[in-house]
């Protein structure tokens, strides 16, 4: 397919996981892809084997507003405009409320919140010229609750009503705003959880299509959400999980 042909895609966390993914996957369908992440060297590293072409590497963090009027400055000088953004770069710390720190909350709501904040806010001027699209992934976290996962739920919830409200405002501007809700996917921020079979084996009992998801699932589900198919649809948090939330909760009999 080639949906995104003459389209410029700028995808933050796009140095591995989902974001090198979705990366990835407008690539093939022909669009032009910024690259943003705060991992330089594996960055440049995932970007390596790319259409250079339509490629732009753009390094900073998106917890700072300064890296992202940067990088959409950059996406505008190389190609011309922005058609999509897609929010991604995120960061998890385990623990309640007891155990969070003040500096772990802070950072993963910075990263998961003031990011996406940043990002959008950056590039709506843009995206309004070319009546464009927001993608962002929130996750099953911020649709209900997780044990031992306080400071990122609070941050997912919040992504998750974000993505209402600007799909409101944005709608008189011919913006799209949605978001992808990942269950358990095969990323970095997961590694510890794919070292144990037997939570991979509760996981698959409560996801009918299996465990764990892969990122290319993922990709798919945001490309159909910021493409023209998917030209009726706003506000949604979309969950892309197996089949996870399906569930009304009670056991396998």
């Amino acid at each position: 397919m080639t949906r995104f042909k003459e389209k410029t895609v700028l995808v933050t966390g796009a140095a591995s996981g989902i974001g090198l993914a979705t990366a990835r996957r407008f690539l093939d369908e022909g669009a032009r892809v910024v690259m943003l992440d705060n991992d330089e060297a594996k960055l440049k590293d995932a970007a390596g084997g790319l259409p250079q072409e339509r490629v732009l590497v753009h390094v900073g963090d998106t917890a700072d507003k300064a890296t992202a009027t940067a990088a959409v400055q950059a996406t505008v000088e190389r190609f011309g405009g922005l058609d999509i953004l897609i929010n991604n770069a995120g960061v998890a710390t385990e623990g309640d409320i007891m155990n969070t720190s003040e500096e772990d909350f802070e950072r993963v709501m910075a990263v998961n919140v003031g990011g996406y904040f940043h990002m959008a806010k950056a590039a709506m001027p843009e995206l309004v010229k070319t009546r464009g699209a927001i993608v962002m992934t929130s996750s099953v976290s911020g649709l209900g609750g997780d044990w031992e996962l306080f400071a990122y739920n609070t941050s997912k919830g919040a992504v998750s009503n974000m993505v209402r409200a600007m799909a409101m405002d944005a709608a008189k501007d011919g913006v799209r705003v949605n978001a992808v809700n990942p269950s358990f996917t095969d990323t970095g921020m997961t590694q510890d959880m794919m070292a144990k079979p037997e939570l991979i084996a509760e996981f698959k009992k409560r996801m009918p299509l299996g465990a764990p998801e892969d990122p290319e699932g993922i990709a798919a589900a945001m490309a159909f959400l910021a493409s023209e198919d998917a030209r009726l649809i706003t506000g949604v948090n979309l969950p892309v999980d197996a089949g996870l939330r399906a569930s009304n909760g009670q056991p396998h009999q």
